[in-house]
């Protein structure tokens, strides 16, 4: 058997199982390559250098018990792996925080958010960081800014530290364990910020590997309403006195666009263009607040 054909039968397995995907991958075949090439130590973006590489049947009794353990546990991949990868780079994860996938990470190696940004802008907040991925980011894509990575979970922020410390940041990204911006100091040039906004009936519905993860970090209803609006509620409420007066606040929402826009009908919002379209993921002036008054 070759790597290809163990790649193809396991992704067969994964879809005859049911299970669900979103976190690093989207399909059956892209999982089972990401799990097959890692268990055998081959690197995940080469399949096509050893796709036709025979595996020997002690390597496919070891990634069998990888696939078991995959659907067994209903666990995303990447809490079997203790790795994600996003635009690129490397994070440890590990059930203590959601496993990274922000849209974010895109508008921020891209550049999408540059025209919005100047020489002042020196000072970064990844509000709700998790495990620090978007934050270690950050650093990455402007050299000379310094970044706080605050989150209400320290236990998540244990993993952030990993990530900061992993990629050599100790010196730019400062952890701050804070309830929204409670004890965030401030004030930011840029804040970004992907925070639980998933609303209560899409919460009750979610599979099972999801539900593997911090409900912190998804269920937007913690202060018991239902359109996975309220931590934004309070954020918006409050980023106005952390922002300087050029500042711009990166949010974003998933699939929550019609419950956000009936929360802030008056908030102009400025939508930035995704891998998943132009509704995931929007943008907020310092002016935009000034005309508006969310609550």
């Amino acid at each position: 058997m070759t790597i290809l054909e163990l790649i193809e039968h396991h992704a067969a397995q994964l879809t005859q199982a049911g299970v669900a995907f979103g976190h690093g991958t989207a399909n059956a075949f892209d999982e089972a390559a990401w799990l097959v090439l890692w268990q055998l130590g081959l690197p995940l973006d080469e399949l096509d250098l050893v796709e036709k590489r025979p595996v020997s049947s002690a390597e496919c009794a070891q990634v069998a018990t990888l696939f078991i353990a995959r659907i067994s546990s209903r666990k995303p991949a990447a809490y079997l792996t203790n790795e994600a990868w996003l635009q690129g780079v490397p994070f440890y994860v590990d059930e203590r925080a959601i496993v990274p996938r922000s849209l974010i990470a895109e508008v921020l190696v891209n550049g999408n958010i540059d025209v919005w940004l100047s020489e002042r802008t020196h000072k970064v907040l990844d509000l709700c960081t998790g495990n620090g991925s978007l934050a270690v980011l950050a650093a990455m894509a402007w050299p000379d800014v310094e970044v706080d990575a605050s989150d209400l979970s320290s236990d998540a922020l244990a993993v952030a530290h990993i990530n900061v410390a992993k990629h050599a940041l100790q010196g730019r990204i400062r952890l701050v364990e804070s309830n929204g911006l409670a004890a965030t100091p401030g004030p930011y040039d840029l804040i970004v910020c992907n925070p639980p906004y998933v609303n209560a009936q899409s919460m009750t519905a979610l599979p099972a590997e999801y539900r593997a993860e911090p409900a912190l970090a998804l269920d937007g209803n913690a202060a018991g309403g239902s359109d996975g609006m309220d931590f934004i509620r309070s954020l918006l409420h409050a980023a106005p006195a952390h922002m300087t007066e050029q500042a711009v606040l990166v949010l974003e929402i998933g699939n929550e666009r019609a419950h956000f826009e009936a929360a802030f009908p008056t908030l102009e919002a400025i939508w930035l263009e995704t891998s998943a379209g132009e509704d995931q993921v929007l943008l907020l002036t310092r002016e935009a607040f000034a005309q508006s008054s969310p609550t």
